[in-house]
């Protein structure tokens, strides 16, 4: 069914939840396998430092591969894509788990990351005509809730499953899932308008040596690489980069939407989800080793320390969504993100033996200020490309969440390696974090004087 704006009821309902399931699929694996590498490089026989590939693996696979599925999406429409990346998915999710050696796993995950990019790289695009305008923030309210939750559930997550079976599970367990959303996602997503350029296979290819390059080069900033290595790897992504946005700035709609970025409110709206993400990817890096290694909290302390802030999100997120509707989404967005440097400064002032209480409030300030912003900058920045530009916009969302959250982990790294000792280093990187949403705030005030914060 054609989406003028928005599907009836009780499809948009069906759509919802197909996008739902396959979503929080591919957030969480991008996830749970952090917790299970000791294990499976245990199973497999394999070095810790072999097994980081099995992470890297698939992060690489989303990140160089997003831009051109959001292309594809544009030309081929966003259900064929999304249904197609599906499908990998689940595919790629049942060689995870049958999987017996290093090399089988890895190229296993790297499929497992074309389809997850499939899913990501068309999701907020299909959200647009799966909603009504009126109810758009509504829709983006609850596709921030699934994306924050399954983010910050994925270590849970795993743990639960390691505790009652192999961790050939976490990936087997996707296969059900995926057979589920995909009979959904056939009856229920709309179909879309499909653009009339064909794909441009060389953008596609300097895009994926650019964001690789800088994704490894980010990477080894957190003391995993050389000092030489690190620089020849941003270098190169720079001037493959620059060879890429020249070809971008010739064409009428590029794969890297830099005439989106040309939109200030645009712009800003992608300055503000790097920034945002960055600050929270470094406070859920580092505040698991200030809990175990500094005050001295077991691994299941940990994880309920943890809970209050993707909590918060659940609460706020999809009434964050509906207030977009209503009110000036920028302006909500820059109110969560004060909150949200707020909190993360009130954490780093910590006393030095703080109660579960003194964390949890804490963190339930983080929670409820990332959810108030998340809704309204996501709505803000797909209703600000045009229509048409919906795949490009998408894609530069999900590749803006995954940047930020890439910094912020390497920079958690590199402070570590600098500062001595968990409890100082905490500090500094939460101060860091509180700093880089402040920016992400005042980023998110200045789409007000552009004259388009989302409203139209």
């Amino acid at each position: 069914m054609n989406a003028a704006d928005g599907l009836p009821v009780p499809q948009r309902h069906w759509a919802v939840l197909t996008i739902a399931i396959a979503l929080t699929m591919a957030v969480l694996d991008s996830a749970i396998a952090n917790v299970a590498l000791p294990t499976i490089a245990k199973e497999l026989g394999i070095r810790p430092a072999e097994s980081i590939w099995i992470v890297n693996a698939y992060q690489l696979a989303v990140t160089v591969s997003l831009f051109p599925l959001a292309s594809l999406g544009d030309i081929f429409g966003y259900r064929r894509v999304y249904w197609g990346g599906l499908a990998v998915f689940t595919v790629a999710s049942l060689a995870c788990a049958l999987s017996d050696s290093l090399l089988t796993l890895t190229l296993a995950r790297i499929v497992q990351g074309l389809g997850a990019a499939g899913i990501m790289s068309v999701n907020i695009a299909l959200v647009r005509y799966i909603y009504p305008y009126s109810l758009l923030g509504r829709g983006v309210g609850y596709n921030a809730l699934i994306v924050a939750v399954s983010s910050a559930a994925g270590p849970t997550v795993a743990a639960a499953i390691l505790s009652a079976a192999s961790w050939q599970w976490l990936f087997a367990i996707n296969v059900p899932l995926g057979m589920v959303a995909l009979v959904i996602a056939w009856r229920a997503l709309p179909e879309t308008p499909r653009a009339q350029h064909g794909f441009d296979g060389l953008s596609a290819v300097l895009n994926a040596l650019t964001f690789g390059l800088l994704i490894i080069g980010i990477k080894g900033l957190d003391g995993s690489q050389g000092p030489v290595l690190v620089a020849a790897e941003l270098g190169a992504a720079l001037v493959v980069g620059y060879a890429l946005v020249r070809r971008q700035l010739s064409q009428d709609a590029p794969m890297l939407p830099v005439d989106l970025l040309r939109l200030p409110v645009f712009a800003l709206s992608v300055v503000t989800s790097v920034c945002s993400f960055g600050a929270q990817s470094i406070a859920y890096v580092c505040l698991p080793f200030y809990f175990q290694d500094v005050i001295g909290r077991s691994q299941a302390e940990t994880g309920l320390l943890m809970t209050p802030w993707p909590l918060a999100i659940a609460v706020i997120a999809p009434i964050s969504g509906r207030l977009a509707d209503r009110h000036d989404p920028g302006l909500l967005a820059a109110l969560g993100l004060g909150l949200l440097a707020v909190g993360l400064t009130l954490l780093a002032m910590l006393p030095a033996h703080p109660t579960i209480a003194d964390i949890g409030w804490r963190m339930a300030v983080c929670g409820l200020g990332f959810g108030l912003f998340q809704s309204p900058n996501n709505k803000v920045l797909i209703s600000s490309a045009p229509r048409e530009r919906s795949g490009g916009a998408s894609g530069i969302q999900s590749t803006a969440r995954l940047l930020g959250q890439t910094v912020g982990a390497a920079l958690v790294g590199l402070i570590f390696g600098l500062v001595p000792g968990h409890g100082r280093a905490t500090t500094v990187a939460v101060g860091l974090g509180a700093g880089a949403a402040a920016v992400a705030g005042v980023a998110s005030s200045l789409r007000r004087f552009t004259g388009k914060s989302g409203q139209g």
